[in-house]
C-alpha cells in the first residue's frame, strides 16, 4: 500500500477513528471468541464429568498461554514492528476455535485453549501499539476505544453461546470461526496502515530525540508505580476472575435458574462491564487517571460486598453496577503506566494485559479449587474484599493530563 508521506504524517499527528473503530471491532471479535470458553463451561463440566478444579484448570491454561508470552510480543515489536502480526495471531484463534469445536478429552481441550490464548498474546500488544498510534494524542480516549470492543464482544460472547451451543452442542462452537476470518480480512488492512505509518515513525525518529516523560519521576518511583497498578490489577482481577467463570454456577446453585437464564445474567454483568470501559479512559483524560484508578477499584467493593447476600433481583442489579464502576480502570491503568515509561507502548501493554490475563487464570484456578473445598457462594462472599484494595491507588503519583501535578 503506497501512502505518501504528507498524508501519513497527518494520520499520526490526528485521530484516526477509522483505524481506531476498526481495530475496536476486531478486539470485540477477538474477544468474544475468547468468552465462549468460560461461556461453556457448564457444558462441558455435563459432558465430561469435569470437577470445578478442572474448569479453572482450563481457565488457567487459557490465561497462561494469553499472558506469559505477552510482555515479551510486546518488548519485541517495540524494536521490530511487525503489522502481519495481527492477522497472524488471530489465525491462531481460529485454529483454536475449531479444536474445541471437536474436542473429546479434556487434555484436547486443554490444547484448544492454548492455541487461543497464544493467538491473544499476539493480537493484544500490537493492538494497543495501533490504538496509541492513531490516538492523535487522546490516548485515554483511544484506549478506550480499543478496549469497549473487547468488553462488548466478551458480553455478546455468552449471548451467542446460550443461543448456539448451549442447545445445540459443542460442535457448533465452530461457527464462532466465522468472526475470526471477519477478524483476519480486517487485520489485514489494518496492518497496511500501521506499516505506512511505522514507516513514517522510523523515518521521524532519526531527526528527534528519543520519547521522555514530561514529568520528573525518578526510577525506584517509576517502579513502585508500577507495582502499585498490578497489585491494583490483582484485585481487580481476581474479582473478575470469579464473575466471568463462576457467576452463572452462583446463580444456578443460589437461585436454581436454568444455564441459558444464567448465561443472559451474565451478559448483564459483562454488558455493564463494555459501558463502564467507555467511560473510563475519556474521564482520566479529563480529571486525571489517579482519581479515575483509585474510584474504579475501591468504589466497587460496597457493592461487592452486598452482592452475596441479596435475592435474584437485586444481585443482578448490583452485579451490573459493580460491572461499571470496577472496569472503569483498566484503559486509566494502561495509559497511566504508559506515561510512566514513555516509547514502551508495545512492552507495558503486553505486561499490563499480559497480567491480567494472568491473574484472571491463577484467580480462576484457585477459586475453583477453593469452591470444591466449600462453596461457589463461600467463593464469592470471600472474593467481595478484593476491592477493598484500591486503598493503595492513594499511593501512586499525582498526574494530571499526563504531567506530574505541581
Amino acid at each position: 500500500m503506497q501512502t505518501s508521506l504528507p498524508a501519513s504524517s497527518k494520520s499520526v499527528q490526528s485521530t484516526v477513528y477509522a483505524i481506531l473503530f476498526a481495530i475496536s471491532f476486531t478486539h470485540l471479535l477477538n474477544d468474544l471468541i475468547q468468552s465462549v470458553i468460560p461461556a461453556v463451561y457448564p457444558l462441558l463440566k455435563r459432558n465430561y464429568g469435569l470437577s470445578f478444579t478442572q474448569i479453572g484448570l482450563i481457565t488457567l491454561v487459557f490465561q497462561l498461554t494469553a499472558s506469559i508470552l505477552q510482555p515479551f510480543v510486546g518488548h519485541f515489536t517495540d524494536k521490530k514492528p511487525n503489522p502481519q502480526s495481527l492477522s497472524i495471531g488471530m489465525s491462531f484463534t481460529f485454529s483454536g476455535l475449531l479444536c474445541l469445536a471437536f474436542a473429546g478429552s479434556f487434555l484436547m481441550i486443554l490444547a484448544s485453549v492454548s492455541l487461543i490464548g497464544m493467538g491473544s498474546s499476539v493480537f493484544h500488544p500490537e493492538a494497543s501499539r495501533v490504538a496509541h498510534l492513531a490516538s492523535g494524542g487522546k490516548k485515554g480516549l483511544a484506549q478506550s476505544i480499543f478496549q469497549v470492543g473487547g468488553n462488548a464482544g466478551s458480553a455478546i460472547g455468552p449471548l451467542l453461546a446460550a443461543l448456539i451451543v448451549i442447545p445445540l452442542g459443542q460442535a457448533h462452537i465452530s461457527w464462532f470461526a466465522l468472526a475470526a476470518v471477519l477478524a483476519i480480512i480486517i487485520l489485514i488492512g489494518v496492518g497496511r496502515w500501521y506499516q505506512a505509518n511505522v514507516i513514517l515513525k522510523k523515518a521521524s525518529a532519526n531527526t528527534a530525540s528519543p520519547p521522555v516523560a514530561d514529568f520528573a519521576l525518578d526510577r525506584k518511583k517509576v517502579i513502585f508505580s508500577i507495582v502499585i497498578l498490578l497489585l491494583l490489577i490483582f484485585s481487580k482481577y481476581f474479582y473478575m476472575a470469579s464473575m466471568t467463570s463462576y457467576f452463572t454456577f452462583f446463580l444456578i446453585e443460589k437461585f436454581h435458574v436454568s444455564v441459558q437464564q444464567s448465561q443472559i445474567y451474565l451478559f448483564v454483568f459483562l454488558a455493564a462491564v463494555a459501558a463502564g470501559t467507555i467511560i473510563g479512559g475519556p474521564l482520566g483524560d479529563r480529571y486525571g487517571r489517579k482519581r479515575v484508578i483509585w474510584f474504579s477499584i475501591l468504589g466497587a467493593a460496597p457493592f461487592t460486598l452486598m452482592l452475596p447476600y441479596t435475592g435474584l433481583f437485586w444481585t443482578i442489579i448490583l452485579s451490573a453496577v459493580i460491572g461499571v464502576i470496577i472496569s472503569s480502570a483498566f484503559s486509566a491503568i494502561l495509559v497511566y503506566a504508559t506515561d510512566l515509561v514513555p516509547g514502551k507502548v508495545g512492552m507495558i501493554a503486553g505486561l499490563f494485559f499480559g497480567f491480567a490475563f494472568g491473574m484472571g487464570g491463577i484467580g480462576s484456578a484457585v477459586l475453583g479449587w477453593l469452591a470444591d473445598q466449600t462453596s461457589i457462594e463461600y467463593v464469592f462472599k470471600i472474593c467481595a474484599f478484593l476491592p477493598l484494595m484500591g486503598i493503595i491507588a492513594g499511593l501512586l503519583p499525582d498526574l494530571a493530563h499526563g504531567k506530574t501535578a505541581r
